[in-house]
């Protein structure tokens, strides 16, 4: 099941789950850059580490 497809889901809990994840995502985010540590991601089926560095770029372009 996709993000898309558990936005669009019946059950209540499945569509917070989306949000709580979107949350978590943020909050590792916010950690990395406090602590000056990188994050793991998956992009494109592949995994990727973005620095400390990077995710400061990103929230501050």
């Amino acid at each position: 099941m996709n993000a898309s497809e558990l936005e669009k889901a019946k059950n209540p809990d499945l569509i917070a789950s989306v949000i709580a994840m979107k949350r978590a995502a943020e909050l590792a985010r916010q950690t990395a850059i406090a602590t000056n540590t990188g994050i793991v991601i998956v992009k494109d089926g592949k995994l990727c580490r973005v620095s400390a560095e990077e995710l400061k770029l990103r929230v501050n372009p």
